[in-house]
């Protein structure tokens, strides 16, 4: 069974909808969770049947989200340390944290370990398109500069999690740029062009519009890119459904078209609501790290678990060391 350590301590509103996550995802997943945090705060806030399945490792320190990351490698007693500890110790299979991601992020890379061939992990995420399927990018955070064999590596992840994870066969591979011609771009992603070449499911260049339109189903780009690219995709989104909201107060017409169309605004809500997906994992790591948002209320925890356990089950760690190695 899988094994999941979760920083209960992590996220922007306490234990309490951590832990109810942790129950909700118990009811349709089988897995062993290793709660870690204060244990008179569990015990009081844990509904009984997750405490009785399962364990409490103490810690007494939490790494606040304005606390530099760096002073998260000396706080070994902090709830994401320990957590990640459990991983490097063989107790635990994945990790998942709300908790400071740079945090997580550095504490995964050091204390987990990078896997075979990789040089720099990832943070992977999905975004949404006009059609059923997701576009996953990468990375969107963890390595603010890269060199084109670093977006090369980060390719070959997100290839082996799209078919793992998602079944899909054969997925297409973008480089994000500003241009779809082969000569755009900086001198990293020109030479990161030439590299992916040798893959056959490199689509070449793609542009920003290409992430939301199903073209293709893998996009890569620089940790400084993609998180820009996140942060300005969820505030169009918050911004559209906000408008949309606004439009429809304004007259009797449109409140009646919105009654109608109500089934197509819960489904857009959906479609763009992080919770949906959880967390965005870690990539490149010898275990498992679920970075989850702060914000990240029961539903969200219990959907970055699914991904937690779904990610140790498809074995993709070892489909990602041995497509690097060819």
């Amino acid at each position: 069974m899988v094994k999941v350590a979760i920083d209960v301590m992590g996220g922007d509103f306490g234990p309490e909808p951590i832990l109810i996550g942790t129950l909700r995802a118990l009811k349709y997943k089988k897995f062993e969770p290793l709660l870690v945090g204060d244990p008179e705060q569990i015990k009081q806030m844990a509904p009984k049947e997750l405490l009785s399945v399962s364990k409490i490792v103490e810690s007494s320190d939490v790494i606040g989200m304005a606390e530099a990351a760096t002073d998260a490698m000396k706080r070994k007693d902090s709830s994401i340390f320990k957590a990640v500890n459990l991983v490097r110790e063989g107790e635990a299979d994945a990790v998942v944290s709300a908790g400071h991601s740079g945090a997580s992020m550095s504490l995964s890379t050091v204390r987990i370990g990078r896997l075979d061939g990789v040089a720099r992990p990832a943070i992977a995420t999905l975004m949404p398109t006009h059609t059923e399927k997701k576009t996953l990018v990468l990375d969107v955070g963890a390595n603010v500069d890269c060199k084109s064999e670093h977006l090369f590596q980060f390719a070959v992840m997100g290839e082996a999690y799209v078919k793992d994870m998602f079944g899909i066969e054969n997925p297409k591979v973008g480089l994000l740029a500003n241009g779809e011609e082969k000569s755009k771009g900086n001198e990293a992603v020109k030479q990161a062009h030439e590299k992916l070449k040798a893959l056959d499911s490199f689509a070449g260049n793609v542009e920003g519009n290409n992430i939301f339109d199903g073209s293709v189903d893998v996009v890569v780009c620089d940790g400084f890119v993609g998180n820009v690219l996140l942060k300005t995709g969820e505030g169009v989104a918050d911004a559209i459904y906000q408008y949309m909201k606004t439009e429809i107060k304004k007259s009797p017409i449109t409140i009646f078209a919105a009654l109608i169309m109500k089934k197509v605004f819960k489904s857009l809500k959906k479609h763009i609501d992080y919770a949906e997906y959880g967390g965005a994992p870690l990539l490149g790591i010898k275990g498992c790290t679920i970075i989850s948002h702060g914000k990240s209320n029961s539903k969200a925890i219990k959907n970055a678990i699914f991904q937690a356990v779904d990610y140790v089950e498809s074995g993709v760690n070892k489909h990602i060391e041995n497509s690097l190695k060819q």
